[in-house]
């Protein structure tokens, strides 16, 4: 698509997003979820980013149900993660994630069959948060963790190399969910390229659907500068309309996974 296409998509979509929410404060209420200011320079705590990775790590597939859904949420998980310090993680555990396993049973107790296949959610989740562990236990600060991002962010020739170090470094932690905990840290260069965002730009004409999340973030970022926001803006409100998820606004009827209702107007 050319940039004027770009744009009329991204239009597109946020009118449908407005449609469906059917509120007289529905733009407020569209620009809650889509607009964050650079948060690439507000250093946290390495226990937080510790905490955020693990909240990213259970964001696909069934994972959140499974993991965060079972025991009340991620931050209860600080009490078998030593209060979420990876260094004391590692002392702990080094890499034995059955050991992990064993002391969310004993002291979580996970709701639901926690199966222990070597493919199975929990098992493979307890090696994300071992692995994620040991990577952190490299920076001595959140500060530091914050130096090293940016030295990769803050360059257009090495924005892209930063969740893919993440993916390589990290077990589990694909490029999506890698993007996933960027963004979400404030890194707004950075969307999530999931199944819905896929789905949609798939279903518009816009790529081949057999495009790798590394080529869908691209596009992400096209559209983006298309329309002069950030990609975080863009991945929002495409997510949105696949998920209908309004997390922040309880008293609005989830819309609905609505990315196949969008792309047949749209391509009307």
């Amino acid at each position: 698509m050319n940039e004027k296409s770009l744009v009329t998509l991204y239009e597109s979509a946020k009118s449908y997003l407005i449609e469906r929410i059917n509120r007289a404060d529905a733009e407020t209420i569209l620009e809650h979820y889509i607009s964050l200011s650079d948060g690439s320079v507000n250093i946290t705590s390495i226990e937080n980013l510790y905490y955020r990775l693990l909240s990213s790590a259970q964001n696909a597939n069934m994972k959140a149900g499974v993991i965060g859904g079972s025991i009340g949420g991620v931050d209860k998980l600080g009490i078998v993660l030593c209060d979420f310090c990876p260094i004391n993680v590692v002392e702990k555990y080094n890499e034995d994630h059955f050991a992990l396993l064993n002391e969310i049973e004993s002291q979580l107790k996970p709701t639901g069959k926690v199966r222990k296949t070597p493919q199975s959610i929990w098992p493979r989740y307890c090696e994300t948060a071992l692995s994620a562990a040991n990577f952190l236990s490299q920076f001595n600060s959140g500060q530091e963790f914050y130096s090293w991002a940016n030295h990769y962010y803050n360059d257009p020739r090495s924005l892209a190399a930063l969740p893919l170090i993440l993916e390589q470094e990290i077990y589990g932690i694909g490029y999506p969910l890698a993007c996933d905990f960027l963004k979400e840290l404030g890194f707004i260069n950075y969307g999530k390229p999931d199944v819905h965002i896929m789905d949609i730009f798939s279903g518009v004409g816009l790529c081949d659907s057999k495009l790798t999340p590394y080529q869908i973030q691209k596009i992400i970022v096209e559209i983006a500068l298309a329309n002069r926001v950030s990609p975080y803006n863009v991945d929002k409100v495409f997510w949105l309309i696949g998920s209908g998820k309004f997390y922040d606004h309880p008293e609005i009827n989830n819309t609905g996974r609505n990315k196949a209702d969008f792309v047949q107007q749209y391509n009307s």
